[in-house]
């Protein structure tokens, strides 16, 4: 943790706040993956609706991943990288439904209320350690996800 004298934080709080975020990170690489999947693989009349904003949303979930990634590597950590460690530590698991629009969106959903608990997590133990850097990109975050979350529930009706 060379970086957390020179950023003013703690070494052990960077240390679990980069430990979290690689939780976190793993994650988001599943969800994307998901989505791309469901990207790809949707069928029938929501296709020409759904394919796009999959895209819209796999492109997004893209950015954040390399933004966390680079986050963890402020704090003086490694950024995990590869998918069988991923998928031991993510809450989001693979998804084998792809086709199925309505599906893909309730997955999509329940991926988003996931990484919103993890990251309102990541707020509290932030916040405490005075990390504003985290903090800021976390809240950030939330904030454009629950419109995400508005918006995908609307489109079930919900």
């Amino acid at each position: 943790m060379k970086n957390a004298n020179i950023i003013g934080l703690e070494e052990s709080d960077c240390k679990n706040i980069s430990e979290k975020l690689n939780v976190l990170l793993a994650n988001y690489s599943v969800f994307y993956q998901n989505t791309r999947g469901s990207h790809w693989n949707i069928k029938g009349e929501q296709f020409f609706t759904l394919h796009p904003k999959f895209e819209e949303l796999y492109n997004s979930l893209v950015l954040k991943i390399d933004e966390i990634a680079e986050r963890i590597l402020t704090l003086g950590a490694t950024p995990a990288h590869n998918y069988s460690d991923y998928l031991t530590v993510s809450t989001i698991k693979e998804s084998k439904e792809v086709s199925d629009g309505n599906k893909s969106v309730e997955i999509i959903l329940n991926s988003f209320k996931i990484v919103i608990d993890l990251q309102r997590e990541l707020l509290d133990i932030t916040e405490k350690a005075g990390d504003e850097g985290t903090n800021s990109q976390m809240s950030d975050y939330i904030t454009e996800q629950e419109k995400e979350v508005w918006m995908y529930n609307s489109y079930l009706g919900k």
